[in-house]
């Protein structure tokens, strides 16, 4: 319990740390845009995504990327496996189960308290087996009790505005030549490579904060579970899944590896050998009955969505 403690004091001072940074170069561009007046509208709107954006993207997300309520009627092993992680973690309300109609290996967690809600993909469902399932759920659950939802949800909209900057910037950059070349009034440089560099910032803090997310789920999962040969197996066939996509896409590279300081999630092998650290296999794993979404109906199309939230693999 101490322990748990500890780690949830430590994930406060974090997400706060990064929450703030954000929110103050937001107030810093306000400020050298108009002054103390365009400040408070940085702060305001800060504050209004910090209460209420935690409640309302996560059912925009649900509904643009076309997922389904999964009913107890349509899979009740898949529904068992979730209520029993969710009374393990001590979770106050039951995740509500959607099914996402893509063959890409992806699971997420997204929204608060009552309305929290747990999204699998068709793919996933019917790659992994009971043991690789319950693990994965294990972790989102996990992210769920650490209340990482509304952190990240913030995190992204403060991000999505700083792209609306970089384009201010671009603008400004058109205005501000002529005028220079003239001789006129310019607006002052500084504030355009703010407004340009915008982004970059706020996406490394929100890559960072997200990554160090992802270790505490999978030390979450594991207590949960005490499973670590699960986890590694999913996180391995997700990861094996993702390089295929990526071969597709990028045929001449034999294996394409993304900087680390770029990846939403920790690398594999480093996430895998975090886990064998933290708890040893288990001889005797429990068995979590699967019928790999025979149930469910199959994905046709991918569909269209776009980052507003949540964890995804």
């Amino acid at each position: 319990m101490l322990r748990w403690r500890w780690h949830q004091l430590v994930n406060l001072l974090e997400s706060t740390g990064i929450i703030s940074a954000m929110l103050l170069m937001m107030m810093w561009i306000g400020w050298l845009l108009g002054g103390m007046d365009t400040l408070y509208v940085m702060l305001g709107t800060g504050i209004l995504f910090i209460i209420f954006a935690p409640r309302l993207m996560p059912r925009l997300l649900i509904r643009r990327m076309g997922a389904q309520v999964i009913t107890p009627g349509q899979s009740p092993l898949l529904l068992h496996m979730v209520q029993r992680l969710a009374e393990r973690s001590g979770l106050d309300h039951l995740p509500t189960l959607y099914h996402l109609p893509t063959s890409a290996l992806n699971a997420f967690s997204t929204g608060l308290g009552a309305h929290v809600s747990l999204v699998v993909s068709d793919g996933l469902l019917r790659a992994l087996d009971g043991r690789e399932l319950a693990a994965v759920l294990a972790h989102e659950i996990s992210h769920i009790r650490h209340k990482d939802i509304r952190v990240m949800i913030v995190a992204d909209l403060f991000s999505q505005m700083t792209w609306t900057f970089c384009l201010l910037g671009q603008v400004l950059i058109l205005i501000n030549l002529p005028l220079w070349i003239m001789h006129k009034y310019t607006i002052p440089w500084g504030l355009i490579f703010l407004l340009i560099v915008a982004p970059s910032v706020s996406m490394s803090l929100q890559l960072a904060l997200s990554r160090t997310r992802e270790f505490e789920a999978d030390r979450g999962a594991m207590e949960l579970t005490h499973d670590p040969q699960g986890l590694a197996d999913a996180l391995q066939k997700m990861e094996d899944a993702q390089q295929r996509e990526m071969k597709i896409l990028l045929p001449k590279l034999e294996r394409v590896a993304i900087p680390s300081s770029l990846r939403t999630h920790p690398e594999t092998e480093e996430r895998i050998r975090r886990l064998f650290a933290s708890a040893p296999p288990l001889g005797d794993p429990e068995i979590w009955a699967w019928d790999h979404g025979t149930s469910l109906p199959m994905a046709k199309d991918l569909p269209r969505w776009r980052h507003l939230s949540g964890f995804r693999w």
